[in-house]
This record gives C-alpha cells, structure tokens and sequence, in this order.
C-alpha cells in the first residue's frame, strides 16, 4: 500500500484533482490547506487542517502527526511580502538562511525542497500522481494554429527561455511577432485578460505557456484548465500553445469543448532545442 499523502493545498483545482485520485484508489491522504489561497469547500470530505503561508513549521509539525511520508504541493499560492507573511519561528529561520536568495522562486523552491526532504519527507510531483495530465504532442480539438501562429508560439518559446535565466514568466501572449505580455505576479488568466484589449488589427495573439528551464519541477510544473481557455475566449485570442511534456492539462475535455466551440486552437508543441 502507498504511503500516506500530503497535499499541500494552494488555489486552483490541481490540489482537489489529486484529493479525488487518492479517493479513487482508496489512498490516505491529508491536506494541509494554505489559508486565503485553496478553496476549503474544494476538500469537505478530506481530512484536513489549515496554516497560514507564513506558519511552515507548524505545517511541518501537522504532517509529521498525521504520519505523512509522501508530499505534494500542489495550486498556485501569491507571494506575500515579509510583513504579510508574519513567520513562525521555523520560517523566520529558514528565510534568513536563504538570505537574499528567497527573492526568486526557483532558489526559494529548491530550498523548500531541501528543508521537508531534511525533515524525512519524499516530495512527490504532481505529475507523477496524473500522468494522463501531462500535455502531449500535436493538436486537442478541431482546429490547428496557422502559419502565423506558429511564429507566434516558436517567439513566445524563444523568450520564454531567454526569460528563465530571469526566474520570471512561464507565460507569454504574442501577436504578430509581437510580445503583448510577460506573465508576472498576477498568473495566466489575469495575463490574458490584461493582453486582450491590446490586440491590434489582424491575425489574433497566442497564449504560450511553457515550464522554466531548470526549475523544480515538483513544485512549479505549469498547469492550464478550462479557465485559462474560457479567459483566451474572451479576450478574444486565436489559441493557446502549451509546452508537450511540460504542462499539466486539467479538464482537458471542457478545454477542448470551449475551444473548439469559440474557433480557438489548442495545441501541445515541443519547446525548440535548448528548452
């Protein structure tokens, strides 16, 4: 039998995906759910307690009682500034090891890594617990990017990569060769919605989405689902470009649906050599 399994809930639907994988395959399973990020009614039948972001030892405390080996992080969670962040005793010690380092995510992450495997915990990825999730290759629905949206999403790829070095974005919308807009802070949907009204005349931008190059895969592997879709057909995109073995597909049928009814492509594409 598995071990038993903490998910560490952020926002989104990934952290409630695998609460009902565990369910299904009659795994225990425990979520330590992040206050003002997860959606507590998303875990009603789990067991379950919740921390502030800033109370990581505690959380480390919780999963120890409730005998959890196997870790996931799984959802989205804000970066809070050190004020809102109000650390415990444990996260005060950790963020002053790191020093300076804590001001990109993939330094941050990789110290977290480090500091629950320390602690005895195997960190899972999500994407090992979904493998069906992982975006393939080729075209989901029933319509393909054009010749034009191609140079788009093999532009959006190029900076992406150029970008990783920066630790920022995992998305970009393009248009025309042109970037419209760099994923910062505010997450994908809000990416699109903000790029849409800058949208000129002429062949519709793209959303490409792709992991950064050596970041820590357990912890930050990009995910779409049906909202990142129901955000590209509003703000009035031509498709949605996702990296091919480096993305998580949620509600890929409802993605597909939404697409294939508004004429949007999406499409799974192998990011350029060197991605």
């Amino acid at each position: 039998m598995a071990d038993r399994l903490g998910i560490v809930a952020g926002s989104g639907d990934l952290p409630a995906r695998i609460a009902g994988l565990c369910r299904d395959n009659d795994r225990d399973h425990f979520v330590l759910g992040i206050k003002g990020h997860a959606d507590p009614a998303l875990f009603s039948d789990c067991p379950q307690d919740w921390i502030r972001l800033g109370e990581g030892g505690r959380g480390i405390d919780l999963l120890h009682e409730h005998e959890v080996r196997d870790v996931v992080f799984a959802g989205a969670v804000r970066r809070p500034s050190l004020l809102e962040l109000r650390p415990d005793r444990r996260t005060a010690l950790f963020f002053a090891r790191l020093g300076k380092a804590w001001i990109g995510d993939d330094s941050l992450l990789k110290a977290l890594v480090s500091e629950m495997e320390g602690e005895g915990f195997r960190i899972v990825a999500p994407e090992d617990l979904l493998e069906s999730a992982i975006a393939t290759e080729g075209v989901f629905g029933r319509h393909a990017p054009d010749e034009n949206a191609k140079q788009d999403i093999l532009r959006g790829f190029e900076l992406l990569q150029t970008l990783a070095a920066q630790d920022v974005g995992q998305s970009v919308v393009v248009q025309q060769g042109i970037i419209l807009g760099i994923e910062a802070a505010e997450g994908t949907d809000a990416l699109i919605r903000r790029c849409g009204p800058l949208q000129r005349e002429g062949k519709r931008a793209v959303l490409v989405k792709a992991h950064k190059t050596g970041q820590e895969r357990r912890l930050d592997l990009p995910a779409v689902g049906e909202r990142t879709m129901l955000a590209a057909v509003e703000a009035g995109l031509q498709g949605v470009a996702i990296e091919a073995g480096g993305t998580l597909v949620l509600d890929r049928e409802r993605m597909v649906e939404a697409a294939d009814t508004a004429g949007l492509f999406l499409a799974g594409v192998r990011a350029p050599s060197g991605g």
